[in-house]
């Protein structure tokens, strides 16, 4: 039993039926339909309430990812795990968070969101999932010629909480002064569950995460390059949990067509999730993992949540950002841009060792 593929594994698919609950739970106390659990959104609405874009619709400090970079440091500190490392390519990893995040407003949804949504029956996401592998596969070319973006050194203790605890003092100013942030009325960012359930949420998705090392993008790496199934038999795991519960709860709509803050066209879908797949490959790690490694002590993480931040910001500064009627012409011209700079990234810094 102690080499069993389940002994191995059992952590990681708690950790798939945490999520799948979690984003159901929240979805029934008002977060969006199909978006109970999305780093992307999530990112999104906390850049319209720092002000950060003026798209009043998508505004809202969400208390899901102080939960999550929560969890992860307290798990982290508790095994140990807590140290500061830094120092990888900062600047290209927060270009890089950029064009994640645009690519994933193209789709509406990050890697989590995907899941969530084909629990949901909205078969957009399936050409979504079809395109992000696609991107993991590109970057796994690029991994396997030798790709890194360098080195990561040892930094101290408070390099690696500076950026939890601002955030934090940020959603503590939120919560005691709202009216500094901006709020949305209508739209998804005035669709919310309670703070605390959110917030509960987010430290237990937090903790389950640190420890099993859940990431989608790592899940297709891993299978590509190893043939370990793990961390996607926890995505399977969301999947097959958030289909039972809608199908409990009557909210099972399959279809392309009337999904809730979805599109459906085919070739943009395909092509914003290959363009966030690609660059998380680059990154080592999907949005929801930056969160989990910013949470442990990674500054290079941080940045790049930074960079996805500042992508939320640009896509709806500029029309970048797709809606439920479709991608813009805007958001087409960046998503092209993206491939060519993720292009660009990945000849770079492939082959180069510890002086990329």
């Amino acid at each position: 039993m102690k080499n069993s593929w389940l002994a191995k594994n059992w952590l990681i698919l708690c950790t798939g039926l945490l999520i799948g609950i979690a984003a159901l739970i929240l979805g029934a106390l008002g977060n969006p339909g199909n978006m109970g659990f999305c780093i992307a959104c999530f990112l999104r609405d906390t850049a319209g309430a720092l002000g950060l874009h003026q798209a009043a619709p998508v505004q809202y400090f969400r208390p899901e990812i102080v939960g999550i970079i929560c969890g992860s440091l307290l798990a982290a500190l508790a095994t140990r795990e807590f140290k500061g490392r830094g120092g990888s390519s900062p600047a290209v990893r927060f270009l890089l968070g950029v064009f994640v995040m645009i690519g994933a407003l193209m789709f509406l949804g990050c890697p989590l969101r995907m899941v969530i949504r084909l629990g949901g029956g909205d078969w957009n996401a399936l050409v979504g999932l079809v395109g992000f592998i696609c991107g993991i596969l590109l970057g796994v070319v690029f991994l396997r010629r030798g790709f890194t973006l360098g080195r990561a050194y040892k930094q101290g203790k408070t390099e690696a909480a500076a950026f939890p605890v601002f955030y934090v003092l940020l959603f503590a100013l939120f919560l005691i002064v709202p009216a500094l942030f901006h709020l949305s009325e209508e739209g998804p960012g005035s669709m919310r569950a309670p703070v605390v359930v959110s917030l509960l949420a987010g430290l237990a998705v937090g903790v389950f995460c640190q420890r099993s090392r859940m990431c989608m993008v790592g899940g297709v790496r891993n299978a590509v390059m190893f043939k370990d199934f793990g961390l996607i038999a926890g995505f399977i795991v969301v999947i097959l949990t958030v289909l039972v519960g809608n199908l409990i709860l009557g909210k099972f709509n399959p279809g392309f067509s009337d999904q809730p803050i979805a599109h459906s066209d085919g070739l943009w879908n395909f092509l914003g999730t290959a363009l966030m797949g690609w660059g998380s490959v680059l990154l080592g790690g999907c949005p929801l993992r930056q969160l989990i490694l910013t949470g442990q002590g990674e500054s290079d993480s941080a940045v790049t949540v930074l960079g996805m931040l500042a992508g939320a910001a640009f896509c709806h500064n500029f029309g970048l950002a797709s809606s439920a009627a479709g991608p813009t012409a805007n958001g087409k011209i960046a998503v092209i841009i993206g491939f060519a700079v993720v292009a660009v990234i990945s000849l770079l810094y492939t082959g180069k060792g510890e002086t990329a």
